[in-house]
């Protein structure tokens, strides 16, 4: 039995404690048809839900969230709100310690340690680095994510991470390149994390410089932002490792072609 979605318009609500979120509707497919409006949604964590953007999360009639913060990132922020009758996904796409000492940094250090850890290139070929490892390295986790989507009385469903440009970017552009999506329509909702009111919020110590210094600013920028040469690492890794996107999806995923279909049937809609 098919499952059936909300079939409402894309909309873009002014969350108070959630930032980046938007509904990935409207993306066209190569075949002709476009991803359904209200199935499938992005954003930031949760942790900072309000009660009125709760009480809007609610109304989707969300199925799954999944989660793909670590242990670090729910320690810092907060745990998800939790929201009545959905599935919630700890999905961890980073290990807890995993620059942990760096991100000390960030939010703690003076200006000459951003200086030595960020500066000369070193934070954006960190980030292209982050991209390429996520692809490598976390081949069981996203097969795992494609199969519980697939599921029924999965859809719709919110992926999140931290900041929902990163893990849950990548995640949601390998979801998308399942379905057929235009890889320029990624690239272009991928893109749309840069929009002033969607950029994540970094926790700075007392101490430490202010982010409104502009050689700070411009230190931090790489990692804040959502830059096309990172989306582009990880398509190539996908392209130099396994050949094509299918046999990534299909050997690297293990994404069955039943499988893929049933993403599709629930995913997609014509474009008429």
């Amino acid at each position: 039995m098919t499952q059936q979605s909300p079939q409402t318009a894309s909309t873009e609500p002014e969350l108070t404690g959630v930032r980046n979120f938007r509904d990935v509707g409207g993306l066209p497919t190569a075949d002709g048809r476009r991803v359904g409006h209200g199935r499938l949604f992005r954003s930031g964590h949760l942790a900072h839900t309000t009660d009125s953007d709760a009480e809007f999360l609610a109304s989707l009639g969300l199925h799954t969230i999944f989660d793909f913060r670590n242990a670090a990132d729910i320690k810092l922020e907060g745990p998800d709100v939790a929201l009545p009758g959905v599935r919630n996904i700890n999905m961890p796409l980073s290990d807890p310690a995993s620059g942990a000492e760096f991100w000390g940094i960030v939010r703690d250090g003076d200006l000459d340690a951003l200086r030595k850890i960020l500066g000369d290139g070193k934070a954006a070929q960190r980030m292209v680095d982050a991209y390429v490892r996520i692809i490598l390295d976390r081949t069981e986790e996203h097969g795992r994510m494609l199969e519980l989507l697939a599921e029924e009385e999965s859809v719709p469903a919110l992926l999140h991470c931290a900041a929902g440009k990163d893990r849950a970017g990548t995640s949601i552009a390998i979801i998308l390149l399942a379905l057929g999506v235009e890889r320029a329509a990624i690239e272009a909702d991928y893109l749309a994390s840069n929009a002033a009111h969607r950029r994540y919020r970094v926790k700075r110590g007392d101490n430490a410089e202010p982010a409104a210094t502009p050689e700070v600013m411009e230190l931090l920028s790489p990692l804040f932002e959502a830059r096309a040469e990172y989306l582009a690492s990880a398509f190539d890794t996908i392209e130099s490792h396994w050949g094509s996107v299918d046999a990534y999806l299909s050997e690297g995923l293990g994404l069955i072609p039943a499988r893929r279909e049933r993403l599709r049937e629930l995913l997609l809609e014509d474009a008429s």
